[in-house]
Order: C-alpha cells, then sequence, then structure tokens
C-alpha cells in the first residue's frame, strides 16, 4: 500500500501503513510496529482490515522539576471501505493531548487539546472541559478522577481513552528523570549512589500500581528494608549484549 503522509510530529506505526519518520529525534527510536502481522482466516488469507487506532505517547523534561507529556490517538479507516476508489486511509480521529506535569510531585499545571480530524463539529467544543485536568495529581486515584470528570457523554470518549493510556508514562518518568539528572552531573545516577530517600521515594510511586509492587510481595518488603532493588532485566539484557557486567548499574558504577 502507498504510504499515508502524517501531520508534523507524528510517526505511523500501524503494520498497515507505513510513512517516513517525521521527527529528527525518532531516529533514534524502533518505530516499527509492535503489532504482528495482519491475521490469516480459515482459508490462509488475510483478514480484511476494519479499523486502525494508534496510540502514542512520548514524555519530555520540560525543565528539572517540569515534564510535558505528549499524546495522540488516530483512527483510520482502510483504503477504499467508505469511499470506494479511494487510495488512501481515511482518518476519522486525530486527537493530541498535552499535559504539563510538575516532578516529582507528579500534578498537572497544563493541560490541553487538539482535534485534528474530528466527524463532528460539535466534537471541538469540548476540548476547554479537560483543563479541569490542572491540580490533579497522577501518582494516585487518578483513574477513578478521570473517569468521574470525563466519562461517557462527559466528554471525548477518545481523548478519555487517550489520558488514560498517557497517565502511566508520567509514572515511567520518575527513573528517567533521575537518569536525566544523573546524566548532567545534577544528581546520583543509579540505585547503588542514591540516598535511601531518593530511593524510598521512587518505589513508593509504584506501591499497589500492578501486581508485582503490591504491598505483601518480596519485592516491597526488600525496598522497605532497604535492600538493594536489583537490575531491571531489559538492562540486564542490554549489558550482556554490550559486553558489561550488569551488576555496574546495581553499584552505580561506570567502569
Amino acid at each position: 500500500m502507498d504510504p499515508v503522509g502524517l501531520p508534523d510530529g507524528l510517526v505511523r506505526v500501524s503494520p498497515l501503513y507505513r510513512a517516513p519518520m517525521a521527527s529528527p529525534q525518532d531516529f533514534e527510536f524502533d518505530t516499527a510496529s509492535i503489532l504482528p502481522d495482519v491475521p490469516s482466516g480459515d482459508d490462509g488469507q488475510p483478514l480484511e482490515v476494519l479499523h486502525d487506532r494508534e496510540y502514542r505517547v512520548q514524555a519530555y523534561r520540560m525543565r528539572d522539576d517540569q515534564l510535558l507529556i505528549r499524546g495522540a490517538v488516530r483512527d483510520q479507516k482502510p483504503p477504499g471501505l467508505y469511499i470506494p476508489g479511494d487510495p488512501d486511509a481515511l482518518t476519522i480521529h486525530h486527537i493530541q493531548l498535552d499535559l504539563e506535569v510538575s516532578f516529582p510531585m507528579l500534578e498537572i499545571v497544563g493541560a490541553s487539546v487538539e482535534f485534528l480530524a474530528h466527524p463532528n463539529l460539535e466534537c471541538t467544543h469540548i476540548a476547554s472541559y479537560y483543563e479541569k485536568l490542572v491540580g490533579l495529581s497522577i501518582a494516585r486515584g487518578f483513574t477513578h478522577r478521570v473517569r468521574e470528570l470525563f466519562g461517557g457523554p462527559r466528554a471525548c470518549t477518545h481523548t478519555t481513552a487517550l489520558l488514560q493510556a498517557m497517565a502511566p508514562v508520567a509514572m515511567q518518568c520518575m527513573w528517567s528523570m533521575q537518569a536525566s539528572l544523573a546524566r548532567r552531573d545534577a544528581v546520583p545516577s543509579m540505585p547503588g549512589e542514591m540516598d535511601q530517600s531518593s530511593r524510598d521515594m521512587l518505589w513508593q510511586r509504584n506501591l499497589n500500581t500492578c501486581h508485582v509492587w503490591a504491598e505483601d510481595t518480596d519485592l516491597v518488603r526488600r525496598a522497605k528494608e532497604g535492600a538493594p532493588m536489583g537490575t531491571p532485566l531489559f538492562v540486564e539484557e542490554r549489558m550482556v549484549r554490550l559486553g558489561r557486567n550488569p551488576e555496574e548499574w546495581a553499584r552505580g558504577t561506570n567502569t
């Protein structure tokens, strides 16, 4: 299929349509789709594609005490499905949402929504309503509060779904901001170099967010005791491929 043109700043990751990377920064990232190939039916032929939804979320350091979480959702129909003879995919939703988030408190201090493609003129009327996000904490009770404020007919279902996908990215930035500060020699870099209060702040943000971080797990018990957190599997595997000792990461050494 022919590539589908994209607005500036977005990269296509669907297996159905391909486009050149739109941002110079993106060359460092793997932008291939995480989806498998189109599945086959009983006759061995690829199934007909009816719809393609893409989410993309990126986090940026605005300042040492503030993040920008930018997300987009886009819905497309395959070429020719709605309009016979149309050679290009048809975009029916394309929404971008920006959240400015304080660090390390993870409180939303700014929010804006842009409707780039939408099916009805009335869709954009709800954009300013998302300013109600300002003042909310992403760290605790966020999902419940979002449902109260923006669930169902109270807002745009697609924007709210995007919002739910964006919140965990802010949580993922706890370690990332630490690493960014360390790279600029602002703070100690790895767990072995950090003081106990800094390590406590990081693991406590994850408490009860999933089964691994449930308060009754061995992982949390060790964290409470101040035991070493260990090296994440993705770091360990990468360091082995680099020919380095994974224990370097936990110790905080650069040898």
